[in-house]
């Protein structure tokens, strides 16, 4: 086999066609003049990329004036995409597009977002708010030439464009093979705006992309900490997408994967930001990952996950042409609803009715109150207030159930020893006794159930209403995160480096509560051999005391708040509203009057009877 030599003579030819081509693309670019771009009828004004600055932003650079005849002759001698970055345009530049709201650079090397700040919102330690930046994103198109090349954009440079539409700023970013082929990133920014519309298309390109061969959308994002509490914010991060029309899905509360049909957004949600893809041609297939990135909540992390959506894009008579949005901006439910596009099912509002409830009660009686009164710590107040009042009702109700079976208990413990060794007699008489009485255990179960949703809907609401980040209120500094009266030299496993006054008034006025509705019937109904039920009354508060540290104190405000006005209403209903001599002599004169049964009751009875006499058949 003949060895292989090096060629002396191909190499000083390379470098004698490499010197050439260079000079010939410097001279072009020194003694050509800059053709003035006219002016489209949609356009007010067209920049070329040597004064794209001048329009977006005095203090950045942009990529240097070239000739468009020049670039297509250079492309069309090296190879077109492959060799994108020996052309003039391959400088490591950057365009600004920014209105008062937003600020974005878009690099020319990938031609996407390299930086996205967020001009009005501060992070927990007085730091702009960041959700593109230092690399922590990826925005990529690989794809296979006909000629047998894998491309993938993020290595290639774009020449930027940059003109005004109205009043809107349109960036175009091309990748060019000539003035008639290329492959276009189109951004355009409104005044005011988080939303910008987004295309991706190709002109020209049918006989260049391998259609044997997917082009694969990769678009990546580390999310930044922006919260003080790094759990807190972690357990609210996700990565959230619609697909099939309206259904809607998350993950990332853990190592996640998925893969899902007709996806019409992706939402790479950190808590309270978010950065959303939307398109208005549904993907037919997206595969999604969502990685955990913080290992350990005692050391400072910089991000909390990793989110991957990895999207084949279809070509269209042989082109790609998507037109998509991008939405980098707060996760406010009110703005997010307001683009109609169901953006609102990233805000975790709760499922079914609790969902409802936030939806079309709290949110805007909140968005009221906190509008009207001079600061949000007093609408939350005021906010529970009316929540107790409106369900005052159903807390006496629950108090009266608890007081008749109190004026029972002497007779219940009657019967309990009088057929201590016969269970199913002993239930039989009890049961007739709350029938003669007009009395149920269950009567002052229910109304507490009732009051299940109201909670579980608030508990939703607070850690995730936006309106309360960085909000102060007494010693909280920030509603949307924990408060701190205290710091702590270690570390508590389950409840932090610090201590929290609010969760510690919520604990004191749960238990308090506790002591008033349960203490007394813990007490009477302990059993022999039974756990010490007495001590469920002291956990309940010391695990709310732990589980709250690091939560809202806009929740736990809540909770303190409605615990004491619960704790009043009950007082009040004991010592005015309701008299228990009344009720006891209420009681006696039900026992007296002949009740007639229900059919359930009835049934119920008759079946105990059988059994009680099956029971002495067995006995014998």
């Amino acid at each position: 086999m003949e060895e292989k030599k090096i060629d002396i003579q191909s190499i000083i030819g390379f470098i004698l066609i490499g010197g050439i081509l260079i000079w010939m693309l410097y001279t072009n670019s020194l003694e050509q003049p800059i053709e003035e771009t006219s002016t489209p009828a949609t356009t007010e004004e067209v920049t070329t990329p040597s004064n794209t600055n001048q329009l977006a932003n005095q203090n950045n650079a942009t990529a240097p004036a070239t000739d468009s005849a020049a670039i297509a002759q250079a492309q069309s001698r090296l190879g077109a995409f492959g060799y994108s970055a020996t052309l003039p345009s391959a400088e490591d530049n950057i365009t600004v597009l920014e209105n008062d709201v937003l600020r974005l650079e878009v690099a020319n090397k990938g031609g996407y977002i390299e930086e996205a700040v967020l001009k009005n919102y501060k992070t927990y330690d007085s730091i702009p708010v960041y959700l593109v930046k230092d690399g922590n994103a990826r925005f990529n198109l690989n794809f296979t030439t006909t000629d047998g090349r894998t491309l993938d954009t993020e290595n290639l440079y774009f020449e930027p464009s940059i003109s005004k539409n109205g009043e809107n700023q349109v960036l175009s970013m091309k990748l060019k093979i000539s003035d008639n082929e290329f492959l276009e990133y189109r951004y355009s920014l409104k005044p005011g705006d988080y939303m910008m519309d987004f295309n991706i298309r190709s002109q020209g390109l049918a006989s260049t992309f391998n259609t044997s061969q997917p082009i694969n959308l990769d678009w990546q994002l580390k999310g930044y900490r922006h919260s003080k509490s790094i759990s807190y914010e972690n357990k609210y991060t996700v990565l959230g997408y619609e697909y099939e029309g309206d259904k809607y899905d998350d993950l990332g509360h853990g190592e996640d994967q998925e893969t899902d049909q007709d996806v019409s957004y992706i939402a790479f949600k950190q808590h309270f930001f978010s950065s959303i893809l939307l398109t208005d041609t549904p993907f037919k297939t997206t595969k999604f990952t969502s990685k955990n990135l913080v290992e350990d909540e005692e050391i400072d992390t910089v991000y909390t996950k990793a989110f991957t959506a990895n999207i084949p894009l279809e070509l269209q008579g042989g082109e790609l042409n998507y037109n998509m949005n991008w939405y980098y901006g707060p996760t406010d439910y009110k703005i997010l609803k307001d683009y109609d596009r169901n953006l609102d099912e990233i805000v975790p509002l709760g499922w079914g009715i609790f969902g409802w409830i936030n939806k079309y009660v709290f949110i805007p009686f909140f968005g009221f109150l906190s509008s009207v009164l001079p600061s949000y710590g007093i609408a939350i107040i005021v906010m529970t207030i009316v929540v107790r009042i409106v369900l005052s009702p159903v807390t006496y109700k629950s108090y009266l159930s608890q007081a008749k079976m109190k004026v029972l208990r002497p007779e219940i413990n009657e019967i309990n020893e009088k057929y201590k060794d016969n269970a199913m007699k002993k239930q039989q008489e009890t049961m007739k006794l709350y029938s003669k009485a007009g009395a149920s255990p269950m009567s002052g179960c229910l109304p507490a159930l009732m009051q299940i949703p109201i909670f579980y809907a608030l508990f939703q609401f607070f850690p995730s209403a936006f309106q309360l980040r960085q909000k102060s209120f007494l010693w909280a500094d920030d509603l949307s995160s924990y408060d701190v009266i205290a710091e702590l030299p270690f570390h508590i496993p389950f409840y932090g480096e610090h201590v929290s006054l609010f969760p510690i008034l919520a604990s004191v006025a749960i238990f308090i509560y506790m002591q008033m509705t349960t203490g007394q019937s813990m007490q009477a109904n302990q059993q022999p051999g039974m756990p010490n039920m007495k001590f469920l009354m002291y956990l309940s508060p010391i695990m709310m005391l732990f589980f709250f540290n690091n939560y809202a104190s806009g929740l736990s405000l809540y909770y303190f708040t409605s615990n004491l006005i619960t704790i009043g209403i009950m007082l009040v209903i004991k010592h005015v509203i309701v008299d228990e001599d009344k009720i006891h002599a209420k009681i006696q004169a039900n026992k007296a009057k002949p009740k007639k049964q229900n059919r359930f009751t009835r049934k119920m009875q008759e079946m105990m009877e059988q059994a009680e006499e099956q029971q002495k058949r067995n006995k014998k």
